[in-house]
């Protein structure tokens, strides 16, 4: 059986799915090199057509319960942002979060604000127990994003991703459903 994807709204954004319409602003602010470089799965170049394909995926990964993709819109604006998303391990009752927003919109709150409502999404539509997130030593900023949440730092997993050639360190923190900080 199918269902759509929610629309979930904060203060100042809108999360929708993503349509078609979005590729060509995807593969622009996630294919410049200062986004791609801080995340695992996004490449450089990133071409309108490799957009199509990843937002192409989005409708059955929800139908069959594995991942939910929001678009990060701003309301009063109506921009498309960024993205932010939770990939859900049933069996585990489990989710990674995961998130980028495009420079232009970068230490505006805006990943924060979005990646709560994530959060909140998995724990109440599809009773996590736990959430967890990862970033790359060097990338500072996100490990604020996963402090302001409520996350909490668990450890760093050294040389544990390969990224154009360099092996990374990673930072691991988590959130239980139980955790009085959300």
């Amino acid at each position: 059986m199918k269902t759509e994807q929610p629309t979930l709204t904060t203060e100042r954004l809108i999360l929708r799915p993503f349509t078609f319409n979005d590729a060509d602003v995807v593969a622009a602010l996630a294919g410049d090199r200062r986004v791609a470089e801080m995340t695992q799965n996004i490449p450089h170049p990133y071409s309108p057509e490799a957009a199509v394909e990843w937002i192409r995926s989005h409708p059955s990964r929800y139908d069959q319960n594995e991942e939910v993709v929001f678009a990060i819109e701003r309301k009063a604006e109506g921009d498309l942002i960024g993205a932010v998303g939770l990939v859900h391990t049933i069996r585990d009752r489990k989710g990674e979060l995961g998130y980028w927003v495009g420079v232009p919109y970068w230490n505006s709150g805006y990943c924060t604000e979005a990646a709560r409502a994530v959060v909140a999404f998995g724990f109440s539509a599809w009773g996590m127990h736990r959430i967890q997130a990862r970033h790359y030593t060097k990338n500072l900023a996100s490990g604020r994003v996963m402090e302001k949440i409520g996350m909490t730092y668990e450890g760093c997993l050294r040389q544990c991703v390969l990224k154009w050639g360099e092996y990374l360190d990673v930072c691991i923190y988590g959130i239980l459903e139980t955790d009085e900080t959300r």
